[in-house]
């Protein structure tokens, strides 16, 4: 049991907490930022929120965040916390982005979060824009219909990669090491080098058996730079 990799799910962040967290993640909004938040934690209640708020400006933000950022995400533990929501919308959500993000052979499996009817966005109105303006050229393959313009492409109101690699630790480790439970880890060692694999494993949501190889391999570098 010590061994498996945690999949409970976890508290997300709502309300302001949200808020700073998403600018946390580099996205312009109007708080202060959360100080390194978790990316997928975030990226997730980001999706709650705006398909069950109906909140386009948080759903423009995200897909262009996705757009920039897919290459550092842990689709693998993505996905699960996707499989875990009980709200279609959302799981309709993110399957139409494992639908858009498809090269990426990672998100092959989010595709399959939802399998049900196709779904509007918006509440209403839907026909009348589809038929003046087209879909959102992203999202036709999958099984969210949204009109073209609904939302927008909010570029420059995203940090870069460079950008964000600076503030924010765990980011920063996913471009050296992947977008891994191993590179979370080593994230979090190099915040508290004191932390036991049994710590480790819990705050990186990963295996014990990950955790202990990571601990492993950073006391052996730590040995050989004091040595």
């Amino acid at each position: 049991m010590a061994f498996r990799r945690r999949t409970d799910p976890p508290s997300l962040p709502k309300g302001e907490a949200l808020t700073a967290a998403l600018v946390g993640l580099g996205m312009a909004f109007a708080a202060e930022p959360a100080l390194e938040p978790n990316i997928e934690n975030t990226l997730l209640a980001a999706s709650i929120e705006g398909m069950e708020q109906e909140d386009l400006r948080v759903l423009a933000m995200l897909l262009t965040w996705l757009e920039i950022h897919s290459a550092w995400v842990n689709v693998d533990r993505l996905t699960c916390l996707v499989s875990q929501q009980g709200a279609e919308q959302v799981r309709a959500f993110w399957s139409a982005v494992g639908h858009w993000l498809g090269k990426d052979r990672r998100f092959a499996r989010m595709a399959k979060a939802y399998t049900g009817p196709r779904r509007d966005l918006l509440g209403t109105g839907t026909d009348f824009l589809v038929r003046r303006s087209g879909e959102d050229p992203r999202l036709t393959e999958g099984p969210l219909r949204v009109p073209a313009g609904a939302l927008r492409d909010r570029r420059g109101d995203v940090l870069r990669p460079a950008e964000l690699a600076i503030r924010h630790r765990t980011y920063r480790c996913r471009i050296l090491l992947g977008p891994s439970y191993r590179a979370d880890m080593w994230a979090e060692l190099e915040a508290e080098p004191s932390l036991t694999a049994a710590e480790l494993a819990r705050r990186a949501s990963g295996s014990f058996a990950t955790a202990w190889h990571v601990k492993r391999d950073w006391n052996l570098l730590k040995s050989a730079q004091t040595g």
